[in-house]
């Protein structure tokens, strides 16, 4: 896919801010791209960049509107289609991470064909991959795992590719959902992968490295203890091979998003994480704790964060608040380098 750039962000009416957690995650990691956001009555994300109209938007030289939102099941509601046409109608391309095809709306296919506008499915790769075969690839991989979704896998990720590099190691962040393509150009949304080919999908996200110093930080999905999404998360932990995992938690949840199951405790991630990845690499090792502490104040996420450290023996820090330099040092010393 060649989505052009710079975007309008389409945040529709999400009713909060981890619904439009593509969007914001955009504007994040590549801001220079995202002229404006879009969003329709009711809407409580805010991705705190200009709010454009269409035409507002086509004026300013945007030439991609990207879906930035997500729901259960990846459904395109019927209400923002209308949105969608207009764009189309304006002369932009349109870019989606749902699971709904937009070709597969007749009311979009029609607008598409008429302006010429390109229409891209970032979940739906066209990619053909193989079954996974488990075996051994030169090269070095960090795995991040979850306590629950939506707790900062790709955040830690993307944090830990920038502090590396910055360190002079040689890392990639490896995109395994919709949001991570697009700010890295490249990947594959696992969780529209048809099962047999997960970890297939993975091996080809994260093939063997020239340099085998390199390390590949591969986006995690999922929790291994969520009802939902736990087949993903284990098919992308053997896929992906990982020499080194991080946990990501978010405190103050009691439950897993979306179910009423009991949020695990970091122990039980560690252990059954090791437990199973042993399968495809019996050397994995957790190296650190990544803890969102968002809707925690500054004394009290360091206080948290000082005692999961010590009750674990792990370094704990919020890569976004705090930065991950306490984790790429113990990576660093348990990898000699």
């Amino acid at each position: 896919m060649n989505i052009h750039p710079p975007y309008l962000i389409f945040l529709g009416d999400v009713p909060d801010a981890l619904a439009a957690k593509t969007g914001l995650g955009i504007v994040d990691w590549r801001p220079e791209w995202c002229l404006g956001q879009l969003r329709l009555p009711g809407c409580q994300a805010d991705a705190e960049i200009p709010d454009l109209t269409i035409a507002e938007a086509k004026a300013q030289g945007v030439r991609t509107m990207v879906i930035g939102a997500v729901n259960a099941g990846g459904v395109l509601p019927a209400h923002w289609v209308s949105s969608i046409v207009a764009a189309l109608q304006a002369g932009m391309d349109i870019a989606s991470g749902l699971h709904t095809r937009l070709g597969d709306i007749p009311e979009i296919a029609a607008a598409a064909a008429g302006s010429g506008g390109a229409l891209h499915d970032v979940r739906h790769t066209k990619e053909r991959f193989a079954t996974g075969k488990g075996t051994k690839r030169a090269g070095r991989r960090l795995l991040t795992v979850g306590t629950d979704c939506s707790v900062g896998k790709k955040y830690t990720a993307l944090a830990m590719e920038k502090a590396m590099r910055e360190a002079g190691m040689n890392a990639d962040f490896r995109a395994t959902g919709q949001t991570g393509v697009f700010i890295s150009g490249r990947g594959a949304a696992i969780d529209a992968v048809v099962a047999d080919f997960i970890s297939g999908a993975v091996e080809w996200i994260s093939p063997a490295a020239d340099d085998p110093d390199h390390w590949d930080l591969v986006e995690g999905q999922g929790s291994l203890f969520h009802p939902s999404f736990s087949g993903v998360t284990l098919g992308l932990l053997h896929g992906a091979q990982p020499d080194a995992f991080i946990v990501c938690h978010e405190p103050t949840r009691t439950t897993m998003r979306g179910v009423q199951h009991r949020l695990p405790d970091i122990r039980d991630v560690i252990d059954m994480t090791i437990a199973l990845g042993r399968l495809t690499n019996p050397a994995i090792r957790c190296v650190g704790l990544a803890i969102n502490t968002e809707k925690l104040g500054e004394a009290e996420a360091r206080a948290y964060l000082k005692e999961v450290s010590e009750r674990y023996g792990l370094p704990a820090s919020d890569p976004v608040r705090f930065g991950v330099e306490p984790i790429l040092r113990f990576l660093q010393a348990s990898f000699a380098f």
